[in-house]
């Protein structure tokens, strides 16, 4: 089961949907905390689901996979270190139960959507980790 993770920051609309067509992505899971950012329009929920239809990709919306809103803040205020970060994210997903009647299959060939342009310091990597983890056979690549 191949999961992949993608950020849009620093990317154009074509470089992002090339990445996604040529690593044959079914399904895009949107784990970001506001998915109406305008950092890139092309990734503003009103837009997304339709140019990932016309790309034969399906949306998925998980907002239970995203961090709270406390914990962001705290990080981009420095307020916490990273390391920090991954503990609180990591009880979050813990505390929220996530596995709990998880449907596995929509991993598949699916790639976690965050804003950040490596997955080094981003809770889309620390979820990826989380799920593989849990199920064996998960193999994560970043993109």
């Amino acid at each position: 089961m191949n999961l992949y993770t993608i950020g849009f920051s620093k990317k154009s609309a074509e470089e992002f949907f090339k990445l996604l067509k040529s690593n044959n992505i079914m399904r895009l899971i949107d784990i970001r905390l506001n998915n109406k950012s305008q950092l890139a329009g092309f990734t503003n929920v009103k837009h997304l689901p339709y140019f990932l239809k016309i790309h034969g990709i399906e949306y998925i919306y998980k907002p239970e996979f995203a961090p709270t809103q406390e914990l962001l803040t705290e990080y981009k205020k420095k307020s916490i270190s990273w390391p920090e970060y991954e503990v609180k994210y990591k009880e979050i997903l813990v505390n929220r139960n996530i596995l709990k009647n998880l449907n596995w299959s929509i991993f598949d060939d699916a790639v976690l959507l965050c804003s950040e342009q490596k997955a080094d310091k981003c809770h889309r990597r620390l979820l990826a980790e989380y799920l593989a983890q849990n199920n064996n056979q998960i193999k994560i690549k970043h993109l």
